[in-house]
């Protein structure tokens, strides 16, 4: 068996972009990053893993806004299933956290769902599903098998060398490899309104782009920047101190700051003020606790 590189743990701090809501939340997580192996950068984003413990009756309803991308789990504890595949959602989700429990993540690259499952990105739009052998027998023994090591940091090793095998017996294909490189230059450009177009960019038709995404994600590239917007205004609402939210509109490509609010609503149900007050409370909250 091949030796795993990468494995580098490190915290999730509350001031980067996580889709997290409420960010201050993540110190009582004990959220970690964990890097994959190179081997598996076509198909891995990033491994992470959280582990909480609440007190009795206690109760966070946890809000997310997720980068486009389809996760796979390994929980335990209270906790819905012990295997998991969540796929993009078309607004804030939300999970509640109780007692006591840990989950090992996977998130996706685009092109990593085809490499790993039968299932269609269309078959799991807002929803959160356990894996089971019936759903996708090849997917299950994977994630079993990843679910039999006892650590986060072993169980990215056994990972890491499982997708290593599949991607031998089934590489990712080159339409969904330029999935993954539209989305991180759509990461990249999330604050930048004068780039390229991409179909400029990357010397191809807007059409292969839209089918590309389209196979991998089931949305195309406006739904794509649009998801990554959200989350990075969701993220400079919570950490900075003042209002600049015209500001923060122009540099994220809103028309102004009605656009940038409409939008945030209509994703997370709340305004951009009443989530930062939401947030201060929180925070005040957490202070005398």
């Amino acid at each position: 068996m091949a030796v795993a590189e990468g494995g580098d743990e490190r915290r999730i701090r509350a001031d980067e972009p996580t889709g997290v809501l409420h960010p201050a939340n993540l110190s009582r997580y004990d959220a970690r990053w964990i890097d994959p192996d190179p081997r598996v950068a076509d198909v891995v984003d990033q491994y992470w893993a959280v582990r909480w413990s609440l007190d009795d009756g206690e109760m966070i309803d946890q809000a997310i806004i997720d980068l486009p991308a389809i996760n796979l789990t390994i929980e335990a504890g209270d906790v819905p299933a012990g295997l998991l595949v969540t796929g993009l959602h078309e607004r804030a989700w939300f999970r509640r956290i109780t007692g006591t429990g840990d989950v090992f993540a996977i998130r996706l690259r685009p092109a990593g769902l085809a490499v790993l499952s039968s299932l269609r990105p269309e078959d799991l739009v807002n929803q959160t599903i356990p894996i089971t052998a019936e759903l996708d027998a090849g997917l299950h023994e994977l994630m079993t098998r990843a679910a039999g090591e006892r650590t986060a940091e072993s169980r990215s090793r056994a990972v890491n060398d499982a997708i290593a095998d599949r991607m031998r017996q089934n590489p990712p294909q080159a339409s969904h490899l330029l999935a993954n490189r539209v989305l991180d230059e759509l990461r990249a450009r999330a604050y930048n309104r004068t780039s390229t177009p991409l179909a400029e960019r990357f010397g191809i038709s807007e059409r292969t782009i839209q089918r590309a995404l389209s196979q991998t994600l089931g949305i195309g590239p406006k739904q794509v920047a649009r998801r990554i917007r959200l989350q990075e205004a969701a993220q400079a609402i919570a950490i900075q101190d003042d209002d600049r939210l015209t500001e923060l509109a122009v540099q994220l490509g809103y028309s102004d700051q009605a656009h940038l609010t409409s939008d945030f609503r209509a994703t997370t149900g709340t305004t951009p003020g009443a989530y930062r007050r939401i947030l201060r409370q929180l925070t005040a909250s957490a202070e005398h606790r």
